[in-house]
This record gives structure tokens, sequence and C-alpha cells, in this order.
């Protein structure tokens, strides 16, 4: 196998939203809430290349606020809640919905740069 040889994107962001590793889909991805495990325990996977940074914060915010605007304004408009109702909902539905997407969004984007061979993970595993 070659280095520029391409890993299949699809599976690999599925397996990264499910918090697994993009290389075999068993072992974890992460170790905790949001910190990426050096390697992975099951197919020994090297994952502590990745460079995540603040790239799933940002989508997180603006997945979380294109989802959550139109909503409020729409129950606003329909319904006429009281402000106070109105914001104590969304503020928990967006604390929420953010706390439910931020790791997922981590592992879908290390898994991208697995899949692309990015920052490191350009080297050809024992496996391929």
């Amino acid at each position: 196998m070659s280095v520029f040889d391409e890993r299949p994107v699809r599976p690999a962001l599925l397996r990264g939203w499910r918090k697994r590793c993009p290389n075999c889909g068993a072992g974890p991805m992460l170790r905790g809430y949001l910190k990426v495990r050096e390697s992975c325990p099951v197919c020994g996977e090297e994952l502590h290349h990745q460079r995540a940074d603040d790239g799933p914060a940002y989508l997180t915010i603006l997945i979380v606020g294109h989802l959550m605007a139109p909503l409020i304004l729409y129950f606003f408009t329909k319904y006429r809640p009281d402000p106070y109702v109105l914001a104590s909902v969304f503020s928990v539905g967006t604390v929420a919905l953010s706390l439910f997407l931020l790791p997922r969004l981590k592992g879908m984007l290390v898994a991208l740069q697995w899949a692309k061979r990015m920052h490191g993970f350009g080297h050809v595993a024992p496996g391929e």
C-alpha cells in the first residue's frame, strides 16, 4: 500500500460520529468527554496526530445556532410565551444539544483528518 492511497471517508466519518476509532471502528477514540486517546486500544492506530483544536466548538456553535434561532423565532411568534420561559427552555435545549454534538463532531473531525492523511496520519499502518 502506498502512503497516498485513499482511505474511505464516509465510514471514517460515521465511526467518528460514534466516537470510535476511524481505522477499526471498534476501539473508543475518546478518553473521557473530549480527550482523544494516544492510540486505539483495539487496533493500535495512533491518534495523537490529530489537530482538532477549536474546529468542533466552531461547528457546534454553527449547527446549534442555525437550529435554535429559527425555533426560537417560531415559538415566540406562534405561542407568545413569557420571555423568561422562552429563555429558560431554549437555554436548556441549547446546552443539551451542544453537549451532545461536541464530542461527536470532534470524533468526525479527527476521523476526517485520518481519512485524508492530514497532520501525521499519512503513514502506512501495519494492517494497511
